[in-house]
């Protein structure tokens, strides 16, 4: 039998609640909408590009927020000693290279749990707190969860026309 991914219950979006919880409830909403999206395809379909000449794939897509999310929350942020998922100086976009159609469910799998590592590295942590990046520049956590935001929204997007030219579905 070939694996699909799983149909999911997208959240609601939030409506008059304090800022962490509308910004969480928003991230919460773009990550469901992502694996919307990746959801009914076989995992070959989702590691197949669907707009040539783009290498752009679903099973990326799914891989480079996963990545994402380990970079900014728990690397950056809280400053875990955990290995990058996918991606090194020596191959930076290794997260859409090498997508094999097998590892499909392992890596929807991945995800989740990167989401719920992040979620946890952060819940008691304030909007204020700030860290800075290489570059010298100080951000805070409220940043983060910003910019998470804008990577979804953007990469959604991208998964809405993929999705749309690999089956034809539409919505969600």
């Amino acid at each position: 039998m070939t694996w699909t991914a799983p149909r999911i219950e997208r959240r609601d979006t939030p409506a008059a609640v304090s800022e962490r919880a509308m910004l969480q409830g928003w991230l919460d909403f773009h990550r469901d909408t992502l694996l919307a999206k990746c959801a009914g395809p076989t995992a070959e379909q989702l590691a197949r590009p669907a707009t040539p000449p783009s290498p752009l794939t679903l099973l990326g897509l799914v891989r480079h927020l996963a990545y994402a999310e380990r970079v900014w929350f728990r690397q950056r942020f809280v400053g875990e000693a955990v290995d990058s998922l996918y991606c090194t100086d020596d191959a930076p976009d290794a997260d859409f290279d090498d997508l094999d159609p097998a590892r499909a469910e392992a890596e929807h799998m991945a995800f989740r749990a990167e989401i719920a590592a992040c979620d946890a590295a952060v819940a008691d942590r304030g909007l204020d707190e700030t860290f800075t990046v290489r570059s010298g520049r100080t951000l805070n956590l409220r940043w983060i969860y910003v910019h998470m935001i804008e990577e979804y929204a953007r990469h959604n997007g991208h998964a809405d026309l993929l999705r749309e030219a690999l089956d034809g579905a539409t919505g969600a």
